[in-house]
């Protein structure tokens, strides 16, 4: 009932999951991401336990295809789930269950991974994964919703609409953009818009957080508002 793109930026080793269902607050849970390792998408009926246990797994070194094989392995409803997972040496593993309904299925390219169920058909992924390649000089959030654009164009969940989530990290353990659109009538329009509500301030604020080498950020709100007002500005 869902399909998603985990990609990584290779100008900023970020990486970032992009979904879409007919469900409700699919953000919720379908994409973890462990900052500089790797991330995980869990869906079709989905286990929330991929996810948490996945990035266990993948802060104590382990291989995408060991995390897939084990948590699978462990689970008696791995035949209903789906589950793609992408490390930061771009290694790709996937399983889509045999009771996943049609169609369902993976593909994977050079530094992304698609996988989705429930959907209109094979060209979902095909064009997800045609305009992530074609759009390379976007901007890493506006890239990854373009491919997921292309994707409902082809058809996206064969049921319609619902919700959408675009979750993106950088360096440091929080995320640097995690927008959810929980329940709307063209989510991914919606995630489209509020990403650009992000650009306003947002992306110039995060700027000024804490960090692991600097812990307590830039906390003079003179300084602070200064620097978003000349980034503001800069780019009227």
């Amino acid at each position: 009932m869902t399909w998603s793109i985990i990609a990584r930026d290779t100008s900023t080793g970020q990486f970032g999951i992009a979904v879409a269902t007919k469900f409700f607050a699919v953000g919720a849970r379908v994409p973890f991401i462990a900052a500089r390792l790797g991330a995980i998408a869990t869906q079709a009926l989905v286990n929330p336990y991929y996810g948490i246990d996945g990035l266990k797994r993948l802060r104590e070194g382990g291989a995408p295809r060991d995390i897939v094989d084990g948590l699978v392995a462990a689970d008696a409803g791995r035949e209903t789930r789906q589950l793609h997972v992408m490390d930061a040496a771009g290694r790709i593993a996937s399983h889509t269950g045999r009771e996943c309904i049609d169609w369902c299925g993976h593909i994977e390219g050079n530094g992304f991974s698609i996988a989705g169920n429930m959907l209109a058909g094979a060209q979902v992924l095909d064009d997800t994964a045609k305009a992530y390649l074609a759009n390379e000089l976007l901007p890493f959030p506006q890239r990854l919703i373009a491919a997921m654009r292309a994707g409902e164009s082809a058809g996206g969940d064969k049921r319609g609409k619902q919700s959408a989530a675009l979750l993106i990290y950088g360096d440091q353990e929080w995320s640097e953009l995690d927008l959810r659109v929980d329940d709307h009538a063209d989510p991914l329009v919606e995630l489209e818009r509020i990403e650009a509500v992000s650009r306003e301030h947002w992306a110039h604020f995060r700027k000024v957080l804490p960090t692991r080498k600097n812990p307590a950020g830039i906390i003079d709100r003179k300084s602070i508002d200064a620097s978003i007002e000349a980034a503001v500005a800069g780019r009227k």
